[in-house]
């Protein structure tokens, strides 16, 4: 039986190096995107050539009619099957300092950041139960464990994404799910190098001298998705070159 997995965010970045772990892995991706479907089908494109299959699944994670509309789709098209892994990846940045920061701002990113996790994996927590198996993966970040100026919503978001993961981890254990959460530093995608000095950061922050590869951060992906992370749940893994 196949392994479907959804990523959220899957068009480029991390979770395109997510998705075409996951495909390495046997997967048939699920690659979530919200409106960039060039880059999206590209990453369809790199699924497949990875030897497995895939398919596209557009919404905006910060809309719960949105998800629900389209995974009743999923799942009417799909009714023996159940989606086992679950990658919480799409994220935005709007950085500004506190006081300048508008209330639209703080929502949006908090929007996006925390409550896509909540609206996600609630709908797709009822096959992984029915099934006793599953596998979240919560890709938090580095500024949810330590402050960085200009970022205390997205800050929030990826701390409360860490507090998610434990208390889901508790609650759904009996029923073989697993939930971790990663904390990748500074990772060389294009989100992150908006606005960001690469020189600088290599020099003040990054004990290793160099940014990471979204290629690392899908290796602890496809190992927490694996049979080898059976015992491994309610876990907060940083992924930043010795930086915290």
């Amino acid at each position: 039986m196949n392994r479907y997995a959804l990523i959220t965010g899957a068009s480029r970045g991390i979770g395109r190096a997510i998705a075409v772990e996951l495909a390495k892995d046997g997967c048939h991706v699920i690659i979530n995107y919200k409106s960039n479907h060039e880059a999206a089908q590209e990453t369809l494109r790199l699924v497949r050539e990875a030897g497995s299959e895939g398919e596209l699944l557009p919404f905006d994670v910060s809309k719960p009619d949105e998800i629900n509309a389209a995974l009743d789709g999923w799942f009417a098209a799909h009714p023996d099957d159940y989606i086992d892994i679950l990658v919480n990846n799409a994220g935005i940045v709007d950085d500004e300092l506190m006081l300048w920061m508008t209330s639209e701002q703080w929502h949006s990113v908090i929007d996006v950041n925390l409550n896509g996790f909540f609206y996600c994996a609630r709908r797709v927590l009822e096959g992984m139960f029915e099934n006793r198996h599953g596998r979240i993966v919560n890709i938090s970040s580095i500024a949810g464990q330590m402050g960085f100026a200009g970022q205390v919503h997205y800050a929030a978001a990826k701390a409360g994404l860490i507090g998610s993961t434990k208390s889901l981890a508790v609650e759904v254990a009996t029923r073989n799910i697993t939930v971790n959460a990663i904390c990748p530093g500074t990772i060389d995608t294009d989100m992150k190098q908006q606005g960001i000095d690469k020189n600088e950061h290599l020099r003040i922050e990054i004990p290793m001298h160099r940014l990471g590869k979204p290629e690392e951060v899908a290796y602890l992906v496809s190992f927490l998705c694996s049979a080898k992370a059976d015992y491994i749940s309610g876990q907060v893994i940083g992924i930043n070159g010795g930086a915290l």
